[in-house]
């Protein structure tokens, strides 16, 4: 069961959260070859001040991530 989570900064609309979720969705579901009903996705806003600690140091910077940011902090 893919779990797919969105860390952003806050301030966009609930609209523009469930469109980019569908979005992430749809790709994941036809490029992993599962229905839809298996993935589950969460935006989660992180204001730009608590953004170094809690998503750059805690989750890029010493992660496996597989696409990396353009920039550093």
């Amino acid at each position: 069961m893919p779990h797919i989570t969105i860390q952003m900064y806050p301030g966009r609309s609930m609209e523009l959260k469930k469109e980019v979720a569908e979005a992430l969705l749809d790709a994941a579901s036809k490029t992993l070859g599962r229905e839809k009903a298996h993935f589950s996705v969460s935006v989660v806003d992180v204001p730009q001040d608590e953004w170094k600690a809690k998503v750059y140091d805690k989750v890029l910077a010493d992660n496996d991530t597989v696409i990396k940011p353009g920039y550093q902090m």
